[in-house]
């Protein structure tokens, strides 16, 4: 890492003792990574995001006491000011378990599972640092199957409805795109965009929606019937 590079501060939050000395141990390990603190509780994660302030915190699910659920909401509403607070990256035993989708609708930024790949949890950090989501399209087909069999996001009037009438119709189609599970490179490929056109549209339309990230906007979509499961 050449001088003067940002690093990435790290919160990690698992109840299991190894969990977080293996992953603390290798992320420490990374010239742009530093592990600022370790929490073996949701209720220890809340407070240790708000007094040390991470870029990411590594939220396990299930945690005795708070879990990782409201533990991830508490984090992401407490740093809904005018300062940026943390990204949440979900830690699960099952990909895409009973949890997840809950989680995800908190406010967090993606999922992994812990037996990912060392490199792919170190891909998932940088990439919610960069604004980016971590969900694979295959996992966004199985979240949308998810919300097809969820009563909280049954069909029917919704707020979301009235925020994407407000849309441009490229900012719909592109709305569209990204509940299907497309890339930009993808979107750009099946629009004939420059790349850098659609990241503008995306991050225009992200502010129209209020959204953190890709995840919102896939939940965004599929509720205001733009996509279907």
């Amino acid at each position: 890492m050449t001088e003067g590079a940002p690093t990435t501060r790290v919160l990690v939050a698992d109840d299991q003792p190894l969990q977080r000395t293996g992953m603390r141990l290798f992320l420490g390990g990374q010239p742009d990574v530093e592990v600022v603190g370790e929490a073996a509780d949701g209720g220890e994660a809340v407070r240790l995001a708000r007094e040390l302030r991470p870029d990411v915190v590594l939220m396990d699910i299930r945690m005795p006491g708070l879990d990782g659920i409201a533990a991830t909401r508490l984090v992401v509403e407490r740093g809904a000011g005018p300062e940026p607070g943390p990204r949440v990256l979900l830690l699960t035993t099952f990909d895409l378990d009973e949890y997840v989708l809950s989680g995800l609708e908190a406010g967090a930024s993606g999922f992994l599972t812990k037996d990912a790949e060392p490199g792919d949890l170190l891909s998932a950090i940088r990439a919610v640092v960069a604004g980016d989501a971590v969900i694979a399209p295959s996992a966004t087909r199985r979240l949308l199957h998810r919300l097809t069999g969820s009563g909280a996001a049954a069909r029917g009037p919704a707020p979301e409805a009235a925020v994407v009438a407000r849309l441009t119709p490229r900012e719909r189609e592109i709305l569209v795109a990204i509940g299907q599970g497309l890339t930009n490179a993808e979107i750009a490929q099946r629009m004939f965009l420059a790349e850098s056109t659609v990241k503008s549209h995306v991050g225009r339309l992200f502010l129209k929606l209020g959204a953190r990230d890709r995840v919102q906007a896939v939940i965004v979509a599929f509720r205001a019937g733009l996509v279907d499961a």
